[in-house]
């Protein structure tokens, strides 16, 4: 006799086998009433969110009434909305900040390549061990000292006006070039730092781990700890690239034509200050991806980490 369908070992033993047409019937069954505990949360969440949208509403119009009692409703504002908003005169001289502003994404992207190399080189040289490495060590360490604690305006005039003066290059080199070279400079001093603090969090076991493995130094450096100590320091990196963003506007200084000098001629050429407004918009667009990425990336290795935790 073929044993029913659903029924155990135990159950043929007895003799109690379940009946094929009730084993149908409960696995059709409609699914167990939710409980009245877990529909009064339900609602509460419910008006919870009900209650923070309100909340929300009621801020954001408390906070437009104060702009427009305080910003827009003052004597001047229409001659500053004038001087610094002018529609017209921001969309002409948008063609033209735009052009400068293509610069300094070029000179942002060569910079970043860069600053991630030779600042990742520098904490290499910084976290080095042994008596035969301190010369190596003392000028990265002397290296970070100067350009951190050394103003980027400063380095941009040192390196765009001292190094052409003294006439090892043949060639006369692009403003865009040197401001590279200057960018390069300060913020390898920063990510420098980084990177060090990042290595030195990943805990010894893991070198010795990898060397117990047969891994060489710089086996153990390339293939185990500085993986890890990217992954650690990620956050802190892409808020030094979201001021490199900035900072690359700084170029100007050396008469390189960006999107801020740009703005500076048409801005004597209509006698408005709209054009800067134009450049500070451009500069926000870019920024405003990598700030929210960063916070995103932030968030989740925080979820990560805590994952289990109560706070």
């Amino acid at each position: 006799m073929t044993p029913a369908p659903g029924s155990t070992a135990a159950d043929r033993a007895r003799g109690t086998a379940p009946d094929p047409a009730t084993s149908a019937r409960e696995v059709s069954s409609p699914p167990r009433e939710v409980s009245p505990v877990e529909l009064e949360r339900r609602a509460f969440r419910k008006r919870q969110g009900a209650a923070s949208v309100a909340i929300s509403v009621v801020s954001t119009l408390v906070l437009a009434v104060l702009a427009w009692l305080l910003v827009i409703n003052t004597p001047g504002w229409a001659r500053v909305q004038q001087q610094f908003f002018d529609p017209g005169i921001a969309l002409a001289s948008l063609p033209r900040v735009w052009d400068g502003f293509l610069l300094n994404l070029r000179v942002l992207a060569m910079s970043a390549v860069l600053v991630l190399v030779f600042g990742l080189l520098l904490a290499t040289l910084r976290t080095l061990r042994g008596a035969v490495w301190l010369p190596l060590r003392a000028m990265a360490a002397a290296y970070t000292d100067v350009f951190r604690g050394t103003p980027l305006i400063i380095v941009l005039y040192l390196v765009g006006f001292g190094i052409p003066g003294l006439q090892m290059i043949p060639v006369r080199m692009p403003t865009e070039f040197w401001g590279t070279i200057a960018i390069t400079l300060t913020y390898s001093a920063y990510v420098s730092e980084v990177f060090r603090a990042g290595i030195e969090a990943v805990h010894p076991s893991q070198r010795h781990a990898a060397r117990s493995l047969g891994l060489t130094h710089g086996q153990s450096m390339r293939l185990v700890v500085v993986p890890q100590a990217f992954r650690k320091v990620t956050p802190a990196l892409m808020n030094d690239f979201v001021a490199m963003q900035k900072d690359v506007g700084l170029i100007s200084l050396l008469g390189a034509v960006d999107a801020v000098r740009a703005a500076q001629i048409e801005t004597a050429a209509y006698f408005n200050f709209t054009p800067y407004v134009v450049a500070a918009l451009l500069f926000v667009l870019l920024a405003i991806p990598t700030i929210r990425l960063t916070d995103w990336y932030t968030a989740r290795v925080r979820a990560r980490e805590q994952v289990g935790g109560i706070v």
